[in-house]
């Protein structure tokens, strides 16, 4: 059973298409005769169509090559052309016109038709064939549009930044004028921020979620990325409103909930300072949610209190309490800091206590080295939104809407094609542990009872 296994996937292996002959066998020993003169055919288009360039080029072979993948897959469900089998339930019924797409354009081919042999009620029906059905669908003219103006391409530019695929396609192309283009990247990011909104988390272990605020193209979103027990990013939701507004920064939270991220065995969530987000994350996953205030929000509102006489040694002795491993002494250390500060600028010293035992949380944690940098404030969030905003900078003109959030989405999931593990990764198993034990400490304990 094995060996007629291993002859059939060996043969499989050595099965070719090759335009204008079909499927070959590449171990077949007269196949050199079959290809005589075939493949100096090809040459000479391929190079005939060099001079429109290489993209031009290889759709005059890839228009070929797709007729001769179609024609296979005819030829597999309804036989051989002109070879009569009375037992044949498939048949072949013409051609009609259809399109393709390839160089990001929509481009018109002859399709043929299949149908089933009439049933018993006189019935025929359409047998869809599946490598038709891939090269015709519109999904890959959208993924190449969305690509093309989240790089900064406008929709009437379109047509114009598109390589040359030869005078005899450009005439019959079609798919790229503005409007069109612009209701395929509608349609194609409502998609992609419908999916990216209700994408399951159950799937994965999640160590760490950033969750910050940030302005995108005059409104306020709030945004959240977590990482993975292994150090990937991955960008988690998005949603336009401030983040004092406690309703909409709750939906976010709850969403993720909703779709399965989940705290059991505690998650570090990396926040901002705004108090509505803390209330959130609280509210909705409770003691399992250890959280840690960006100790970066917290240097930068401190400072905005102080004339600039007074930053140098605030700093100074800020960021020594934070480098100080032993929690329990920072938190001595930033405690004395605020007393000092009382005497300088109260509004200082009040906006140090407020949040502060949060600063030293990834301290408590046993957090150090590279995953410290990662995890003491939320620059990975912030890495991302910036790459967000550039996706987006040269549109000029705002809709009401969901135009922001399906671009805030858009940018995010291109921005995941970027990402690399966070720094640090290879300490996240003792996050992990440092987090299941925070967590346990905090359930309560119970007590049996006898009679």
């Amino acid at each position: 059973m094995k060996q007629a296994s291993h002859t059939k996937s060996s043969v499989a292996r050595s099965l070719r298409i090759v335009p204008e002959v079909g499927l070959v066998d590449l171990a077949d020993p007269g196949l050199p005769e079959r290809l005589v003169g075939k493949v100096s055919d090809q040459l000479e288009v391929f190079a005939s169509r060099m001079r429109d360039g290489l993209l031009a080029a290889s759709v005059a072979i890839g228009l070929e090559v797709m007729g001769e993948l179609v024609e296979t897959e005819v030829t597999e469900v309804a036989g051989p052309k002109g070879k009569h089998d009375p037992n044949r339930t498939v048949t072949r019924h013409g051609t009609e016109d259809g399109k393709v797409t390839l160089g990001g354009r929509r481009l018109p081919v002859c399709r043929p038709r299949v149908r089933t042999v009439a049933d018993e009620n006189g019935v025929e029906r359409e047998v869809h064939l599946e490598s038709y059905d891939t090269f015709a669908s519109v999904d890959l003219l959208a993924e190449h549009m969305v690509a093309s103006m989240l790089a900064g391409v406008s929709g009437r530019r379109y047509e114009r930044v598109l390589e040359p695929v030869g005078e005899q396609v450009e005439a019959t192309a079609s798919g790229t004028s503005q409007s069109s283009v612009s209701r395929r990247f509608v349609a194609a990011t409502a998609e992609r921020l419908a999916e990216f909104r209700s994408r399951p988390l159950d799937d994965r272990r999640w160590l760490i979620v950033f969750c910050d605020g940030f302005d995108f193209a005059g409104h306020t979103m709030v945004g959240a990325l977590g990482v993975t027990a292994d150090g990937t990013k991955v960008p988690l939701g998005v949603v336009e409103g401030s983040t004092e507004n406690a309703s909409v920064v709750r939906g976010l939270i709850a969403g993720l909930r909703d779709r399965g991220l989940d705290a059991s065995e505690g998650i570090l969530f990396v926040l901002d300072g705004a108090k509505a987000l803390h209330k959130a994350v609280r509210d909705v996953f409770g003691d399992h949610a250890v959280i840690a205030r960006c100790r970066v929000h917290k240097e930068r509102n401190l400072m905005d209190h102080l004339p600039e006489a007074e930053r140098p040694w605030v700093r100074r002795k800020l960021r020594a309490a934070w480098a100080n491993p032993n929690a329990d002494a920072a938190e001595a250390a930033l405690r004395a800091l605020a007393g000092q500060l009382d005497k300088v600028n109260p509004d200082a010293a009040a906006s140090l206590r407020e949040g502060l035992a949060e600063t030293l949380t990834v301290t408590r944690l046993g957090v150090t080295g590279s995953l410290l940098k990662t995890v003491m404030g939320t620059n990975p969030i912030e890495s991302m939104i910036e790459i967000v905003r550039a996706h987006a900078r040269n549109v000029k003109r705002w809709q009401p809407g969901d135009m922001r959030l399906r671009w805030a989405a858009a940018g995010m999931l291109e921005a995941s094609k970027q990402f690399r593990r966070v720094k640090g990764y290879r300490q996240l198993p003792a996050l992990a542990h440092a987090l299941r034990h925070t967590v346990r400490a905090t359930e309560p304990s119970i007590v049996a009872v006898t009679a």
